[in-house]
């Protein structure tokens, strides 16, 4: 798959973003990604206890999804990461695969490039290649964070979930879904 290019322009800045699938080269910079804004984004939201116990395990890039063809970064012209996603047929937990249905998987901005469209141009890369897949429609489990972003991409809420990360060890999401026809 080759690398996807557009633009970026605002008041401030013009900018030129490259969106690239993710190869098990990328783990050390995804892993670093996740690390640093993880922690910085979720701080509002969630409880520190909540976090101290979640953000090591939801803080690590998998390398499956890293060589799955359908994971992402977007970059600088620098090839600074400034975020990473994607999307799979299999859910998070290892749930059966339905026909015609995908997940997004770990989404995330750098926390020091939120609200400049990187997102946004993330997200819309990803839908574009899941209906391109035949996917007619994707879920999410959104951090409460995350869901304000997810409802502008044109996702709806389904209701609040305890995501299992390990025994004993849930996080508070909300399931969101949307339909790609």
């Amino acid at each position: 798959m080759r690398p996807f290019s557009f633009f970026i322009e605002d008041v401030v800045m013009t900018q030129t973003l490259t969106v690239r699938a993710t190869t098990s080269a990328d783990l050390a910079v995804v892993d670093a990604l996740f690390a640093r804004s993880y922690p910085a984004l979720l701080k509002a939201d969630y409880k520190p206890s909540v976090l101290v116990t979640a953000l090591p395990l939801i803080s690590r890039a998998q390398p499956r999804l890293l060589s799955s063809g359908t994971f992402y970064v977007i970059e600088d012209e620098d090839g600074t990461v400034l975020g990473a996603g994607g999307w799979s047929r299999a859910a998070p937990g290892g749930a059966r695969e339905a026909a015609g249905f995908g997940h997004v998987r770990h989404v995330v901005t750098d926390h020091r490039s939120t609200r400049r469209g990187v997102g946004r141009a993330l997200m819309t890369y990803v839908v574009d290649q899941a209906r391109g897949a035949g996917l007619r429609r994707l879920a999410c489990q959104s951090t409460l964070t995350a869901v304000p972003f997810y409802a502008a991409c044109g996702f709806r809420a389904l209701g609040e979930v305890a995501v299992p990360l390990r025994p004993g060890i849930t996080f508070p999401a909300v399931a969101m879904e949307r339909d790609l026809l």
